[in-house]
């Protein structure tokens, strides 16, 4: 256990003075606040915080997730990782879970550190839109389902590190395999296995209640409301009043997500991240030095 948390801490402090973690944490913030300014008078509560969620789920900070991810097990540091095994009483497990775990605290760090605060203040602020009903369940629910991406994409990224031993080659063929199978996957509206449908999905999650039983009522009249409009606009039609033309709906707004799951979200994307950590020791374990 003592070599374990020692190169826990070791990666921590290099990772802590690391520029690309740091860059990475301004900016988050600074995009953070940028989309938050952006949104204010218009976005209501859940779609505003969504927003503020699909850097971390689609783009642009895989990349940097990706990165942080492939570097311990590839590239430069494969000289000083085999003489650690080899001369010191560190075993190949103790020294892969202690730099994931470390990668994994930085990452989520960063995450809870930037986005936290501004939930925060979305949710406390009396702002001039219309009331959207945004529940601790669900605020908690989303943070939690945005943190198991952020681990499946780390331990995706330490996989191919620890396979390809090339960093950028690893980030190559993780870039080409994420983006066109989470495109493939959007398209049948699988929030479980797709980051975008999942990003889609989030206003949905963020408005659940702890009893799911008390929202069906609000949908209704809401497809209420709008089968009313749609018929009055029918019935003005004739007598030359031209109805408004339809908006279209905008990201949040075009997906159909009304038999969400958060269990099967959970283990849609736990279940690899399971598989692929077990990969990465199976293989960086029966491997050479």
């Amino acid at each position: 256990m003592r070599p374990f948390l020692a190169i826990l801490r070791y990666d921590l402090r290099t990772l802590a003075s690391s520029w690309l973690v740091r860059l990475w944490l301004l900016g988050s913030a600074v995009l953070a606040l940028l989309m938050l300014g952006a949104a204010w008078k218009e976005q209501q509560t859940a779609p505003l915080i969504a927003m503020l969620l699909v850097p971390y789920l689609v783009f642009p900070w895989f990349l940097v997730v990706m990165v942080l991810g492939v570097d311990p097990v590839s590239g430069a540091r494969l000289d000083a990782l085999a003489d650690s095994i080899l001369s010191r009483p560190v075993t190949r497990h103790e020294y892969l879970l202690a730099s994931w775990a470390a990668r994994l605290l930085v990452v989520q760090g960063v995450f809870l550190a930037v986005v936290v605060p501004v939930i925060l203040r979305v949710v406390t602020a009396q702002r001039r839109v219309l009331e959207d009903h945004v529940t601790l369940y669900g605020v908690l629910a989303a943070l939690a389902v945005v943190a198991l991406v952020l681990t499946l994409q780390v331990t995706l990224g330490y996989l191919l590190g620890t396979v390809l031993r090339k960093p950028l080659l690893a980030i190559v063929v993780l870039l080409f395999a994420w983006y066109p199978s989470d495109l493939i996957l959007h398209q049948l509206s699988w929030e479980q296995f797709s980051t975008i449908s999942l990003s889609q999905a989030m206003p949905q999650l963020l408005r659940t209640p702890w009893h799911r039983e008390a929202k069906p009522a609000e949908r209704s009249s809401a497809a209420e409301i709008r089968k009313l409009a749609a018929q009055a606009a029918q019935l003005l039609s004739p007598f030359g009043a031209t109805p408004t033309a339809a908006r279209k709906p905008d990201f949040f707004q075009s997906g159909n997500y009304a038999d969400f799951s958060l269990l099967r979200v959970l283990l849609g994307y736990g279940i690899p991240t399971v598989v692929a950590l077990a990969l990465t020791l199976l293989y960086f374990c029966r491997r050479d030095l």
